[in-house]
């Protein structure tokens, strides 16, 4: 297996990346819901053009890099992929409300969460998995492989068919550590700043870490759509809306 960094040198369990991803993610979500509509998010730091907002926004794109490797890692390590998916799926749907609500303000929004991205991958790494397991039946996963590429771009997700694509482009590369990184700075969105979630990947070393058991399991998914109805009655409480 190729890696970019030493063995001794990987220092970070899947917990650290979760709550590496987890922070990004609100941070991120912070300065969109909130900090875009103070006028302190929008001076300039030391002079240069960066202001807070742009900078928390930047920190913000190192969540669904890092989130899309967990779930690759969760694919492959899983011993329940039926209750993984549907775990995915269940969390899709409890936070479409939540979703709707920080960017609508009302319970209707024609884009979709972004868990339902994650569900959509999920199911493209199964799909890929029996392409390339199960010869007599590659035309059939294939087929099933683009329905679900455009199901990520119809369905107006988050991240949409690119997203898809990043999770495919993880699963088939996990082996290949150089060239994941250098396919991921290409197709991710904001190329640049996203790429630097492939640091943290790197220094990743294969051990699960301090979120174990359902409870905290559950816990890490419910981070989402909980942070999201705060951050809206929030909004709603200094904002009016």
């Amino acid at each position: 297996m190729e890696r970019l960094v030493p063995e001794e040198k990987r220092i970070f369990s899947g917990s650290v990346l979760k709550t590496i991803a987890v922070v990004s993610m609100i941070v991120d979500h912070v300065a969109f819901v909130l900090v875009q509509r103070m006028a302190m998010g929008h001076l300039q730091i030391a002079g240069t053009k960066l202001t807070l907002y742009s900078l928390m926004r930047c920190i913000g794109r190192l969540a669904f890099p890092i989130y899309c490797f967990l779930l690759v890692e969760g694919f492959v390590h899983t011993h329940d992929r039926r209750r993984y998916g549907l775990r995915l799926l269940s969390f899709a749907a409890i936070s479409e409300i939540p979703w709707n609500l920080v960017h609508t303000g009302r319970l209707l929004y024609e884009r979709q969460n972004v868990f339902f991205t994650l569900a959509l991958g999920f199911i493209a790494l199964c799909l890929a998995e029996g392409l390339e397991k199960d010869a007599e039946r590659r035309g059939l996963y294939a087929l099933g492989l683009a329905a679900v590429v455009a199901a990520g771009l119809w369905g107006r997700m988050d991240y949409g068919a690119v997203g898809v694509g990043i999770i495919l482009m993880m699963y088939l590369l996990r082996e290949r550590a150089v060239l994941r990184a250098a396919a991921g700075v290409c197709l991710l969105p904001n190329t640049w700043i996203a790429g630097f979630a492939f640091v943290p990947i790197a220094l990743y070393n294969g051990k699960r870490g301090f979120i174990r058991g359902k409870a905290m399991q559950i816990a890490f998914y419910a981070i989402y759509p909980v942070h999201l109805l705060i951050l809206y009655f929030l909004r709603r409480h200094f904002f009016g809306y």
